[in-house]
């Protein structure tokens, strides 16, 4: 365990249909680098995650309904995927007005596989560059944005990766970033 992220706070959004390794793993790895995490879903309880999309894996607690959260109460966000995971979160709009407004912060965000979905959604996308699981390409440039097939591109505090198969680079990467704090909107990609 380090202290890299000593005193920061990082909400990671999920709802049921979370992939269960894009959730356990950034959270263990901020987690082990001293961070504070907070878990936001749509509703209190509890949210069952899957594996592969298909398969019931573990459930784990809700501290937070998102749409009593604040934006300001958070040093990063983690927007894991799951096919069903980011959908669920697109179609509710207290955690596309978290979303929207906590990439309008200049905090860094990060995303993996589907998460971008909910991004698209909030029109935080346009003008960026990232990575997603490759069905969403066409969404995220619909949306305004570029997109690459990297396993992490970094964007102005926008962390993305495509899949689970990225989850060490991604991890590793969040806690750098999320160490580095807000960035400038717009300060173009990296990988």
């Amino acid at each position: 365990m380090t202290s890299q992220l000593q005193g920061r706070k990082i909400a990671v959004l999920a709802a049921d249909g979370v992939e269960q390794a894009e959730l356990v793993e950034p959270v263990r790895a901020v987690r082990d680098a001293g961070a504070e995490v907070v878990i936001l879903s749509l509703e209190s309880g509890t949210i069952q995650a899957y594996e592969h999309d298909v398969e019931p894996a573990d459930t784990f607690d809700v501290d937070v309904v998102v749409s009593s959260a604040d934006p300001a109460d958070y040093d990063g966000l983690v927007l894991p995927g799951g096919t069903t995971n980011p959908d669920h979160l697109r179609m509710d709009d207290g955690a596309v007005s978290f979303v929207k407004r906590f990439v309008e912060s200049g905090k860094p965000v990060g995303v993996i596989c589907h998460g971008p979905w909910t991004l698209a959604t909030a029109d935080v996308v346009r003008g960026r560059t990232l990575t997603s699981w490759p069905s969403l390409r066409t969404d995220l440039v619909n949306a305004g944005a570029t997109w690459v097939d990297e396993e992490v591109v970094i964007d102005g505090g926008l962390i993305s990766s495509r899949n689970p198969g990225d989850l060490p680079a991604f991890c590793a990467t969040l806690v750098s970033e999320f160490s580095r704090g807000s960035v400038a909107a717009g300060a173009g990609p990296r990988t």
